[in-house]
């Protein structure tokens, strides 16, 4: 019996203006300017105006960071991911330092905390490196007064507790937390970023979230090349492919999907402080 074939996710109805707050260019395969140029033509094709690309670890950060310097459309979060925590040593700190006072750099992530890897992924940071390297991106965002991106999985908890009296901007990106912590976040002003299991049948607890934030607490991301929206969940996902949850959002919210687009696209030209055509 052969196997069957993994679905290929394509982009939904056109709509115009949308920016990816977060997703992995070089996880894309696009790590060469060639590529990042087509993989934001195909974007640019399906609405896309722009894109911010992330990192985890150091070299995957540097390759984001150059992709925001190949293409006028592509910006960058720098950072190391709390999995790799451990890997925030001196000169990852110094060059950090370096590359979040560059203006096509707008946030600085994702950092955070995530507990469920700790035992099922071989050197996984402890919890004291994931504490320890989460102040010192804290540190850092506040110090260029560029946004904080959070990752958080199965740490909400310690992850709100080390936010707490926090006075920075807050990114929760991919936010996939219960609905009480969606409401104490929305009540501090953090931004929540929504991605593809926004779509997902089981989460009408994240849909209650965008349908009770105030929209301008709300982003879109695809967190490509992960988290493909439905009707294409379990494909390879890439920015080209972010209106369908930016339309599932406006749904929730009973607007119609070019005003939502421009609004979620408002916002992020809004916390990442950059001017948007």
């Amino acid at each position: 019996m052969s196997k069957k074939k993994r679905r290929i996710a394509e982009p939904a109805p056109f709509l115009t203006p949308l920016f990816d707050a977060h997703t992995h260019l070089a996880s894309c395969g696009a790590r060469e300017e060639s590529d990042v140029v087509a993989l934001m033509d195909r974007a640019a094709a399906a609405g896309v105006i722009g894109v911010c690309t992330i990192g985890d670890g150091l070299p995957e950060t540097e390759l984001a960071f150059t992709a925001a310097h190949m293409d006028p459309r592509v910006w960058a979060a720098v950072a190391i991911h709390p999995t790799k925590a451990q890997q925030l040593d001196d000169v990852a700190k110094q060059r950090l330092t370096e590359m979040a006072q560059d203006e096509r750099v707008v946030a600085i992530g994702e950092t955070g905390l995530d507990w469920y890897w700790i035992d099922k992924m071989e050197d996984c940071a402890s919890r004291d490196e994931q504490f320890e390297s989460l102040a010192w991106h804290m540190e850092l965002a506040k110090s260029v007064g560029k946004p904080l991106m959070i990752h958080n999985r199965d740490a909400d908890e310690d992850l709100m507790e080390q936010l707490r009296g926090y006075d920075n901007t807050v990114i929760l990106h991919c936010f996939s937390s219960p609905i009480d912590v969606a409401r104490e976040a929305l009540q501090r002003g953090y931004i929540l970023s929504f991605t593809g299991n926004v779509t997902f049948k089981r989460n009408d607890e994240l849909r209650q979230a965008v349908a009770e934030a105030p929209v301008e607490q709300l982003l879109v991301e695809t967190d490509a090349p992960y988290m493909t929206a439905e009707p294409f969940r379990g494909a390879r996902n890439e920015s080209a492919f972010i209106g369908w949850q930016a339309r599932a959002m406006a749904e929730v919210r009973d607007l119609p999907a070019e005003v939502m687009a421009k609004q979620l696209t408002d916002n992020a030209a809004r916390v990442y402080g950059i001017e948007l055509n």
